[in-house]
């Protein structure tokens, strides 16, 4: 078996351990879409921005929609680059600028896609973040082994279709590890 820094981790979700100290990820699950030597690149897929949809974005860029945007909701995808729009989506759906992270998953961040999602022509399966979430060289890898994070496998199901304030606590559970057996802290010798 190898070590993490031998082993990428895109395609995986990050699930932040109940001690998280850093309170923008508290509770949060995680898409990593690049991990490598360069550094890790994820969204936050849990956390819905709460004064900020859809319909707003429509008329900041501005872009030309359909009516009735209001159901349509935009994450806080994390700290870094709040304003830079993405759109993690079914990797059935392709234009320039797609990139697919496996197949199921892909990533755009074109105008194109957003429109395409507007007129009901996008990606069957989206999530639309607002900035994303970034780690150094050897900065994730550092957090995993200070038990800030579990890593646990991805599925489509649990990134498009359950329902946010559920997305946590059933990351957890796919995670198989016993939060009442879990000692927050590491040990020094």
């Amino acid at each position: 078996m190898g070590t993490i820094t031998e082993k990428s981790l895109t395609g995986n979700f990050l699930v932040a351990m109940p001690g998280m100290d850093d309170e923008r990820f508290a509770e949060s699950v995680v898409y990593i879409c690049s991990h490598g030597k360069e550094g890790s690149m994820g969204f936050v897929i849990n956390k819905k921005l709460k004064d900020f949809s859809f319909s707003d974005l429509a008329v900041k860029i501005p872009m030309h929609t359909p009516a009735n945007l209001e159901t349509m909701f935009l994450y806080q995808g994390g700290p870094l680059e709040k304003i830079r729009g993405f759109v993690l989506h079914s990797a059935e759906y392709s234009k320039p600028g797609t990139f697919r992270i496996d197949d199921k998953v892909a990533i755009s961040s074109s105008l194109d896609v957003l429109t395409d999602i507007a007129y009901g022509q996008g990606p069957k399966n989206n999530l639309i973040a607002l900035g994303y979430s970034g780690w150094e060289p050897m900065q994730l890898e550092t957090e995993l082994i200070y038990n800030k994070w579990l890593i646990v496998p991805a599925n489509a199901d649990l990134l498009f279709n359950t329902p946010d304030e559920l997305k946590w606590q059933r990351a957890m559970d796919e995670s198989g590890v016993d939060l009442t057996r879990f000692i927050a802290s590491t040990g020094h010798a």
